[in-house]
């Protein structure tokens, strides 16, 4: 099994910025890809970033120039660094990752718990 977690959500006003954090951990051989989504109160869960084995990066098109994600120092991690939020940013963020348990086994994807990012205007 794998387990995702997130942390760094919070308060912060219009025009400041939060750094959150996805950490994987379980049997995990490679990790295919990791993304960032989120989910407004009444809304669907939407994509926010992704980012590939290879470092490529794809953003949404409310967040791009705003957001950047990359992978963390520590293995098996990434971050989103959300700069200039504004009130629409307000949601669960969660992060998934696509994850290879063993050279033998097919990729499988898992989700992480969430975590509340609030923006105040």
């Amino acid at each position: 099994q794998v387990q995702l977690r997130e942390s760094g959500g919070g308060l912060v006003q219009a025009g400041g910025s939060l750094r959150l954090s996805c950490a994987a951990s379980g049997r995990i051989f490679s990790i295919d890809s990791w993304g960032w989504y989120r989910q407004a109160p009444g809304k669907q869960r939407e994509l926010v970033a992704t980012i590939a084995s290879g470092g490529s990066t794809n953003y949404a098109s409310s967040v791009q120039d705003r957001f950047t994600m990359a992978r963390g120092n520590a293995a098996n991690t990434v971050y989103l660094q959300m700069n200039s939020l504004k009130p629409e940013d307000t949601a669960v963020y969660y992060c998934s990752a696509t994850v290879r348990e063993s050279p033998s086994r097919a990729s499988k994807g898992y989700w992480g718990q969430g975590t509340q990012v609030t923006v105040s205007s």
